[in-house]
């Protein structure tokens, strides 16, 4: 059986960042099209296979996209093919997704940002330079922890609220 994963996301001047909360992945597999986006890998000891393909609200720049997997998730960096464009949404259709959600946490109007800031897509390839293979990876055990509970956090209280 294929399962969707559960994603956040949120937008930058240069990139859009995707996070697939998956914990215990294996065998990932991201494809980046011009614009489309895959995603598979396998997860835990029963190795349930999640899959996903995205349709985009506009083209990425393939060979600029990157990823980085970690313990407890799968988080991509789409480059955009038009820097400075915003996307009010991820996908081409206006369709609201029960398995994607706003990364509110990371979210900011940054077309008021001055042109001097280091771009996020800059910061997280200099990250993933510095960080080696998968079998370099640092210890990154309970990094995530603050993140991962203020998001459910957030997702608990627009529940209640509405």
């Amino acid at each position: 059986m294929i399962i969707s994963t559960y994603k956040i996301w949120y937008d930058r001047r240069d990139c859009v960042f995707i996070e697939f909360l998956v914990e215990d992945s294996k065998d990932v597999n991201v494809n980046f099209e011009k614009s489309k986006f895959g995603f598979s890998c396998l997860s835990g000891t029963d190795n349930m296979k999640y899959s996903n393909e995205i349709d985009l609200f506009d083209s990425i720049d393939q060979d600029g996209s990157k990823h980085r997997r970690t313990d407890r998730s799968i988080l991509c960096c789409l480059r955009k093919a038009a820097s400075g464009k915003s996307w009010p949404r991820l996908t081409k259709d206006k369709a609201k997704l029960n398995w994607l959600s706003v990364d509110f946490n990371n979210w900011k109007d940054w077309e008021d940002d001055s042109e001097e800031d280091l771009s996020n897509y800059d910061r997280f390839s200099e990250m993933m330079g510095n960080m080696g293979g998968e079998d370099d990876l640092p210890d990154l055990d309970g990094a995530d922890d603050v993140r991962f509970n203020s998001f459910f956090i957030c997702i608990i209280k627009f529940s209640l609220i509405g």
